[in-house]
């Protein structure tokens, strides 16, 4: 049995940064079934550690779940966390990947980072924990190469 959550049906102040967000976890009502969740971030938002200036991407999130789901406000508030967060960008996907995989041990789970330019440069980053399960159905990310995305 998952612990009471703390902020779903609750006021929440947003946390002062990812590693003090509190993502939180709900019991999987299909765990033996094989099924893809996924979570999309259009204006996901970190802060360059050098310059300070904001860099922008559209999130990605599939994870195929065992014993837990994410509980979504939680992981709002946590991809909110990153708006005043110096990393550069292969670090905030991969954390954003590594805090999900310890909170859930999903039998799979991929992102993609679509990052938008700065300095005339896409950087996209993709990070996945293996191979998918076999049978479940994987969608495309539906996120155009960058021309322009919107």
């Amino acid at each position: 049995m998952s612990t009471p959550l703390k902020q779903l049906g609750h006021g929440t102040r947003p946390p002062a940064s990812p590693a003090t967000a509190l993502l939180e976890r709900v019991a999987n009502p299909h765990p033996g079934t094989a099924y893809v969740v996924r979570f999309t971030c259009p204006e996901f938002t970190a802060l360059c550690p050098v310059t300070g200036q904001p860099d922008f991407a559209h999130l990605v999130i599939d994870y195929v779940p065992r014993r837990w789901l994410v509980e979504s406000k939680s992981l709002k508030l946590f991809l909110g966390a990153f708006r005043n967060h110096g990393a550069f960008h292969e670090d905030c996907t991969l954390a954003v990947a590594r805090r999900l995989e310890k909170l859930l041990a999903p039998r799979w789970l991929r992102i993609g980072g679509y990052w938008y330019p700065r300095g005339g440069m896409p950087i996209d980053v993709f990070y996945q924990s293996g191979a998918p399960p076999r049978g479940v159905w994987l969608p495309d990310h539906g996120v155009a190469p960058y021309r322009g995305r919107g």
